[in-house]
C-alpha cells in the first residue's frame, strides 16, 4: 500500500471544513447560554426556546438526503459556499428579528446552509485525504466543532452580552465567522481532481441504493443516538447546573467543559482507533459510558459537575468524529454525500427531538430527571446497536461495495 502525503490544497481544504464546523455550531450554540435572556426578551417558554435550538437540526434531518445529493451533482465548493451564505445571513437575520416567529424564520434559512453545508464535511475529507487518513482528519475538523460549540458558553455572557446590551447583539456577532467561512472557501477551496470524489456515478438509482444499505442505517441509528445526547446536553447543561446551585455564568463555564474536553476526544479518538485499527469498541462502548453518565448527573452534587462535564464532552465529542467518517469508511461507488445525507438525516432527528423534549418536560416538572433518564436508557441502545456494525478499522476488511 502506497502512502501519499497530503499536499497544500489537502490542507486548505481541511482550513476550510475547520472553519466552516466553527461558524456552524458557534451561530447554533450561543442560544443556550442565553435561555433565560432570549426567554424575557421575546416572551417565549423553555419548550419555545427548545423548538428554537432544534430549529436547525429539524432543516437538517429533513433535507440533508438531498442536499447531500445535490452536493455529489453540483461539486464541493458551490455547495460549501452557498450553504456558508445562508449560514451567515440567516445568522444576521436573527439580530434582526423582533419577535419570536421573525426569529424563528431566520433561524430556518440559518438551518438550510447547515443542512448543505454539513454533508459536504466528509466529502471533503475523503476527496483530499483518502479512506486511510479520513478518520484522522475527521478528528482534525471537528475540532472546529467542538470549539465553535465550546466557546459562545465562555465568552457569550460575560464579554459579548454585556456590550451587545441584548441577544439580538450576541446573534449579531455570531454571525461573522459565518461571512468569514463564505469568503475563505470562495478564495482557497478547489474542487479536488481525484475523479470519485467530484460528483456521484451517473446512476440514478444511487440514491435508493444507499437506503437499501444495512451498514448505513446501523450508522445513522448510532448517529440518532448520538445526536440526542449531545444536544440535550448542550441546550441543557447550564439549566440542570442552575438547579443544582450554580449562577447563569458559572452554569455556562461548567457547561463548557464538554467542548473543551470534547475537542480533546476529537482528535484523540479517532487517532488512538486509527492506531489500533479498531472502531467498534469506540461506538458501542462510548454508548454505556454516557448512558450512565447520565444516571448519575440526577444524584451527583454540583462540585461534581466539572468532571461530569469533562467526560461527557470527550466521550461523546469523540464518538461523533468517528461516526462522521463512517460514510467515507463504509459507502462504496462515490456516493459518500448520500450516505452522509442518509446519516446525518436520520441522526439528526435526534438533535431536533432533544432540545425540545426536554424543554417541555422541563416546564412540566421544573427537572431534567426524566430526560436525563431516557439518556440513560438510550445509551444503553446504543452500545448494543455498536455491536452489530461491521469492523472498519485497518484489521478488518475493506467494506463491500453498495449492490
Amino acid at each position: 500500500m502506497t502512502h501519499t502525503k497530503p499536499t497544500a490544497k489537502a490542507w486548505a481544504a481541511l482550513a476550510c471544513a475547520w472553519l466552516l464546523g466553527f461558524s456552524m455550531y458557534s451561530g447554533l450554540l450561543c442560544v443556550p447560554p442565553m435561555v433565560h435572556v432570549i426567554r424575557e426578551e421575546f416572551g417565549m417558554t423553555n419548550a419555545q426556546v427548545g423548538l428554537l435550538m432544534s430549529l436547525p437540526l429539524a432543516a437538517l434531518a429533513v433535507a440533508a438526503i438531498p442536499a447531500g445529493t445535490l452536493a455529489d451533482r453540483i461539486g464541493i465548493k458551490k455547495a460549501t459556499v452557498i450553504g456558508a451564505a445562508m449560514v451567515s445571513a440567516g445568522g444576521f437575520l436573527r439580530g434582526a428579528a423582533s419577535d419570536y416567529v421573525l426569529l424563528y424564520l431566520s433561524t430556518g434559512l440559518f438551518g438550510l446552509g447547515f443542512t448543505l453545508i454539513f454533508p459536504n464535511l466528509p466529502k471533503i475529507v475523503h476527496a483530499w485525504f483518502g479512506r486511510e487518513k479520513a478518520g484522522v482528519a475527521t478528528g482534525i475538523y471537528t475540532t472546529g466543532i467542538a470549539l465553535g460549540g465550546t466557546i459562545p458558553y465562555v465568552i457569550t455572557l460575560p464579554f459579548i452580552l454585556p456590550i451587545t446590551q441584548s441577544s439580538q447583539g450576541v446573534f449579531y456577532v455570531w454571525s461573522a465567522p459565518a461571512a468569514v467561512a463564505f469568503v475563505l472557501c470562495w478564495i482557497v477551496l478547489d474542487e479536488p481532481k481525484r475523479a470519485e470524489a467530484q460528483t456521484t456515478p451517473q446512476r440514478g438509482d444511487m440514491p435508493l441504493k444507499v437506503l437499501k444499505d444495512r451498514n448505513l442505517w446501523l450508522a445513522s441509528l448510532l448517529m440518532f443516538a448520538n445526536c440526542l445526547h449531545f444536544y440535550l446536553w448542550v441546550s441543557w447543561a447550564p439549566s440542570l447546573m442552575v438547579l443544582k446551585g450554580a449562577t447563569p455564568e458559572v452554569a455556562s463555564a461548567i457547561a463548557s467543559m464538554r467542548g473543551w474536553f470534547g475537542m480533546l476526544g476529537m482528535f484523540l479518538m479517532p487517532l488512538y482507533s486509527y492506531r489500533i485499527g479498531l472502531r467498534k469498541p469506540f461506538l458501542w462502548g462510548s454508548g454505556l459510558l454516557l448512558g450512565c453518565a447520565a444516571l448519575w448527573a440526577i444524584v451527583m452534587p454540583l462540585a461534581w459537575g466539572w468532571v461530569l462535564m469533562s467526560a461527557v464532552g470527550f466521550v461523546i465529542s469523540g464518538s461523533f468524529a468517528m461516526k462522521l467518517a463512517l460514510p467515507s469508511e463504509l459507502s462504496r461507488g462515490g456516493a459518500i454525500g448520500s450516505a452522509s445525507g442518509m446519516i446525518l438525516s436520520i441522526g439528526y432527528l435526534g438533535g431536533l427531538i432533544a432540545p425540545w423534549l426536554a424543554g417541555y418536560l422541563f416546564d412540566l416538572s421544573n427537572s431534567l430527571n426524566l430526560p436525563l433518564m431516557g439518556l440513560f436508557v438510550i445509551g444503553l441502545a446504543w452500545g448494543f446497536i455498536g455491536t452489530l456494525l461491521p469492523e472498519t478499522g485497518g484489521r478488518a476488511s475493506p467494506p463491500a461495495p453498495i449492490k
